[in-house]
């Protein structure tokens, strides 16, 4: 099994709360997280007909059957479960008694609101990092492998094709999940939508004009978008405008929370169609900004991760807003330095004076500058969050 860099916040969670929700996409591998850290809790699926329909029926006696600390693996299945664990751990009075897991956010944080509020630490989990990868001794050749071939750990676990699997995946995962939570009349719609947000990855959404593409309205496009993020199937990144004045711009970018899913979106069926692609730019783009995401996360901490860019042309890819400060990252999928790459750094840390660390990624050398810009290799992300 490839270790998770999250496991260490899990058990130090697990030490300060009765109660842990490690939320993820499916698939990411929040069971095998939780069974693999915890060999002692004991295990209840409630994906499982039988058993959810026991939580259900009867919650006290379905959580009373649970001698010593369990996982509840996919608790969204049964929210109302929640006022019941609430009321037992509030009994029992100690911490480490319930990892729950879950793959809808939005469904979960409602009812974690409600119900255990003070009484849980939260993770969110994602796929692989190529840190993770690394550490397991997996290597790809380039870039565009990491993108084609994704992180879903099924595909490294069990040598799955990549085509084949996000294929499955999509089909099983995204649209069954997606009908659960909307009145999806048609699927076709849907499946145009997902195309041409791939399409548009990376750059400002103009909900509007995606909203006539695909044939909806523009509440339907922002109501779909809200369950792909909340499904953690897509990550939103705002623009950061505090103390930059009126003329930055307000809409957001959409990036996919696994590059594979992405791919395959594209229609890309082999590593060296990325190279070739009009959206290489974007799709390395996409890589770098989830691994971001990933690094925050990994180590329990919010993502407080933004883009910049006003009107006058100034923009840089991330800022990370950590305290008062701000890390600014500009990413381009060049192997090859150039001054020229350092442009939009140069001009954000003119800007303001919050810039406390500069960062190029790309997929050239790491090495610093003399100006305190550092370039670092786009498998090297972490070190940038450590």
């Amino acid at each position: 099994m490839i270790s998770r860099h999250i496991s260490e916040e899990l058990t130090k969670l697990l030490n300060e709360y009765p109660v842990v929700t490690v939320l993820g996409p499916r698939q990411a591998g929040t069971t095998t997280l939780a069974r693999g850290v915890l060999s002692t809790y004991q295990y209840s699926n409630l994906e499982l007909p039988e058993v959810r329909q026991f939580a259900t029926d009867d919650p006290k006696a379905f959580l009373a059957q649970f001698k010593s600390n369990v996982i509840l693996d996919e608790i969204q299945r049964v929210p109302e479960l929640l006022s019941y664990i609430q009321a037992a751990v509030d009994t029992r009075q100690r911490n480490g008694q319930f990892v729950i897991t879950g793959s809808h956010q939005l469904a979960l944080r409602e009812a974690i609101t409600q119900s255990l509020a003070g009484r849980t630490g939260i993770l969110n989990l994602y796929p692989f990092s190529i840190s993770e990868l690394a550490d397991a001794g997996i290597s790809l050749a380039g870039a565009e492998d990491y993108v084609y071939k994704g992180f879903l750990p099924r595909i490294y676990d069990r040598s799955q094709r990549p085509t084949q699997a996000y294929s499955n995946y999509y089909q099983t995962y995204v649209e069954r999940d997606v009908r659960q939570l909307i009145n999806l009349k048609d699927v076709s719609l849907f499946e145009k939508f997902m195309k041409l947000l791939a399409g548009r990855v990376g750059q400002l959404l103009d909900h509007t004009s995606l909203a006539n593409n695909v044939g909806v309205s523009q509440k339907t496009i922002k109501n779909w978008l809200s369950i792909l993020e909340a499904s953690f199937v897509v990550y939103k990144l705002s623009p950061y405008f505090e103390n930059f004045g009126k003329r930055v711009v307000k809409s957001p970018k959409y990036y996919f929370v696994d590059t594979g899913l992405l791919a395959f979106l594209l229609g890309i069926e082999k590593p060296s169609q990325v190279i070739r692609d009009p959206l290489v730019g974007q799709m390395f783009e996409n890589l770098v900004v989830i691994e971001c995401l990933k690094a925050r996360s990994n180590q329990g901490k919010i993502p407080n991760l933004y883009f910049f860019r006003d009107s006058n042309g100034n923009e840089v890819d991330v800022l990370c807003e950590q305290g008062r400060a701000l890390t600014a990252i500009e990413i381009k999928s060049s192997s090859t330095y150039n001054p020229s790459l350092l442009k939009g750094l140069q001009r954000i840390t003119r800007l303001s004076d919050q810039i406390s660390q500069s960062y190029l990624v790309y997929s050239g050398d790491s090495f610093e500058f003399s100006d305190g810009i550092s370039a670092v290799k786009y498998d090297q992300v972490d070190r940038i969050f450590t």
